[in-house]
């Protein structure tokens, strides 16, 4: 035993490590068609010209570019017009006026030593001038010195008082340093009118005249920052993403021929980068694809069938734009717009959901707008990307939830008008003179493309249905035909089966409908669900007429064998003739693993000594709406054609009845139906009840499990 559990448990693992694998090489597959489709809208355009001869065509610059000398240029003319900042530094005249108190202060000092000491005059002229030198960096000649030490202590004051008036108001005004000889004589003029002694004014002139300076000075900082601002303010000079430089036949000139080369048109080596950007950008949408189809309950999640079918649509997708952007490239004005951009979302939400088909339209109007840069000066055509998403949302948004066929032509009309809308405001946006015979092209093929798409997609859905076996709305409107072998051989084998499932099918579609699942999935899906019971058909008593029930003369063991294969038998059969998945579920599931009570209590009865679990259903039990309502409209159905003399409360009794018990014994425990959702199915099965029923032996009632029951009619 466990040998064989190891055995499961690692076939287990390696079917998950397939799957796994399988997954990834699909998502780099989507990554390969991806690059390969926009490679070549990447490649750099290369250029085959020379100075001085014709441009072989418009050329334009295909990225936007700073054109660095014209910058420098523009710079350097603003900065020659930028004047130089100068600062008057009103403090220097009270500085200079210290300046000449020091000096008559060191001589007052010097001329009290001379009195009291009584040195020569000389020695005295020279200890001043070392105190001057010391103490104010200044230097006077030795006639001033000798004035400055002969004169008395009133005449120094008067001395320093004009020396410093005159310093103060001269430099009371702005003095430039070339204006510095014109201030120097006019203080010796003040002082002059100011002064009687012609000694001491000789001497009081030259150390004013030394104290004048230059307070208008300039001012290095506060011209760098001037300068910085004037170039903050320049404009480099731009080549435009778009910017016509030569027309064609216009002669390539020096400065053409520079602008031509900043924009890498010239370039001669290989640069990785473009195909380095494009890797990335692919990796990006196949990383969102891959986050989405992981994240989200998405068909993508789990099955890999539907991540190829979805590789496959995207292929689609990718090989129409292709196709459409090389028959761009004839000049037919305004070709483009006729590419059917709505047609993967259209597709998607037919064969997958209508989630995914909104997502990949984002998806494909990126790819469009690399794929279509043709028409663009840059790697991307936004406005042929704003064109895509709005067409495919509209083809999305039209189809809806539950797309129906008679809904895909009646899209292509509204995706005509939305891409005639957009097309329309695209020009109006433009604000530029509206030509007639452009606009009404473009709008044309705009139109078309919504009809194209809708008649591709009518054209693709059979080979889709058909090679992935997908369950749409045609292909289910197919299986209900009465004329479906399958069908033909329940009607024929089992008639009494035939109307039981018909019944529970109406039942089925209208509590279907009214929680707002598929309706139709419901229907086709009852019509099958007991197919099981034509490999034994008279051992189910709706299809006995007047005949002893066979199972009187087998024992409960036997009788609950062949009634519990009946769903994994119509599950078998069904599988065989190829029918999807959904249909298959619903035949397998819409028992669950529910007990067959009446021959469980027989075996009781007959001192068999039963396990309750040998009497139940393997299962699985519904995984999906749609099979759990099959499965309640089946014991619904059965147990009310058994009633005596059945009334509307009676009716809403069992109904509510059977539900309870299948909600107790948990078998919507692995379905996402609410309780609201089972009250609005018993409500519907119960007004659909009212007008369809029709006399039939008595079921028993659920309350007395030991009473005879119609062996198998619930089953």
């Amino acid at each position: 035993m466990t040998e064989n559990n190891n055995e499961k448990q690692r076939k287990r693992r390696t079917f998950g490590t397939r799957q796994r694998t399988v997954r990834l090489g699909l998502f780099l597959l989507l990554g390969l068609l991806l690059y390969a489709s926009m490679v070549t809208n990447v490649q750099p355009e290369l250029l085959n010209v020379s100075h001085s001869e014709p441009a072989p065509e418009d050329i334009r610059s295909p990225i936007t570019v700073e054109h660095e000398s014209e910058t420098a240029a523009r710079e350097q003319e603003a900065l020659e017009d930028v004047e130089p900042v100068y600062v008057h530094h009103q403090d220097y005249g009270q500085m200079q006026s210290e300046r000449i108190n020091a000096i008559f202060n060191i001589t007052a000092d010097v001329q009290a030593d001379i009195d009291d000491e009584a040195e020569d005059m000389e020695g005295a002229a020279e200890e001043l001038q070392e105190a001057l030198e010391q103490d104010v960096d200044e230097t006077i000649s030795a006639d001033a010195l000798e004035t400055l030490l002969t004169v008395s202590e009133d005449q120094l004051t008067i001395g320093r008082d004009a020396a410093r008036n005159a310093v103060h108001e001269v430099m009371d005004e702005e003095i430039a340093v070339d204006d510095v000889p014109a201030a120097e004589e006019e203080v010796e003029e003040r002082i002059s009118r100011s002064m009687g002694s012609a000694q001491l004014q000789a001497a009081t002139s030259e150390i004013a005249a030394r104290m004048v300076t230059a307070n208008y000075l300039y001012d290095n900082e506060a011209t760098a920052e001037q300068r910085e601002a004037v170039l903050d303010d320049v404009e480099p000079v731009l080549i435009q993403e778009g910017e016509l430089l030569a027309r064609e036949g216009e002669i390539i000139t020096n400065d053409i021929y520079e602008q031509i080369s900043l924009t890498g048109l010239l370039d001669e080596g290989l640069s990785p980068l473009p195909y380095v950007g494009l890797l990335i950008f692919v990796g990006l949408i196949v990383g969102m694809i891959a986050f989405y189809s992981a994240q989200t309950s998405s068909p993508l999640r789990d099955s890999n069938r539907s991540l190829f079918l979805y590789v496959l649509v995207f292929f689609i997708m990718l090989a129409v734009m292709k196709v459409m952007s090389v028959l761009n490239l004839l000049d037919l004005e305004g070709l483009l717009w006729l590419t059917p951009v709505a047609l993967g979302g259209m597709l998607l939400a037919q064969l997958l959901s209508y989630r995914v088909a909104l997502y990949s339209g984002v998806l494909f109007a990126l790819a469009g707008g690399v794929i279509f840069n043709d028409d663009a000066s840059g790697i991307f055509h936004a406005t042929f990307m704003i064109y895509a998403l709005f067409s495919g949302m509209a083809g999305v948004f039209f189809i809806g939830k539950t797309p129906r066929v008679a809904k895909v032509l009646q899209s292509g009309v509204f995706i005509a008008v939305t891409n005639a809308l957009t097309i329309t405001a695209f020009y109006l946006l433009s604000n530029a003179p509206l030509a007639w015979d452009s606009y009404g092209l473009d709008v044309s093929f705009a139109v078309g493309s919504g009809f194209l798409a809708a008649v591709l997609t009518l054209g693709l859905m059979p080979f889709f249905e058909t090679g992935f076996n997908i369950l749409t709305k045609t292909k289910l409107i197919e299986l209900a035909n009465a004329n479906q072998p399958l069908l033909r051989k329940i009607l024929l084998e089992a008639p009494g089966t035939y109307h039981h499932s018909v019944m529970v099918a109406n039942l089925s579609e209208a509590a279907c409908e009214a929680i707002g699942t598929n309706g139709l999935l419901a229907r086709v899906g009852a019509y099958y669900h007991d197919l099981g019971k034509t490999k034994r058909p008279l051992y189910f008593i709706e299809n006995q007429l007047q005949m002893t029930n066979p199972h009187e003369k087998l024992s409960p063991d036997m009788s609950k064998q062949i009634i519990i294969e009946h769903p994994y038998d119509g599950a078998r059969i069904l599988q065989e003739d190829n029918f999807p998945k959904p249909i298959v579920d619903i035949a397998k599931q819409h028992h669950g693993t529910a007990l067959l009570k009446y021959f469980y209590h027989k075996a009781k009865e007959e001192g068999m000594n039963p396990k309750e679990e040998d009497y139940r259903y393997p299962g699985p039990k519904a995984q999906f709406k749609e099979s759990a309502v099959v499965g309640i409209a089946d014991g619904v159905e059965a147990a009310v054609r058994s009633m005596d003399a059945p009334t509307t409360a009676k009716i809403e009794t069992l109904v509510n009845e059977i539900i309870r018990e299948r909600f107790v014994d948990g078998q919507f425990s692995e379905c996402d139906l609410t309780m609201k959702e089972l009250s609005i199915v018993a409500n519907t099965m119960c007004e659909t009840l009212k007008g369809t029923f029709h006399s039939r032996i008595e079921y028993p009632d659920h309350k007395d499990e030991k009473e005879k029951t119609a062996n198998g009619s619930r089953h």
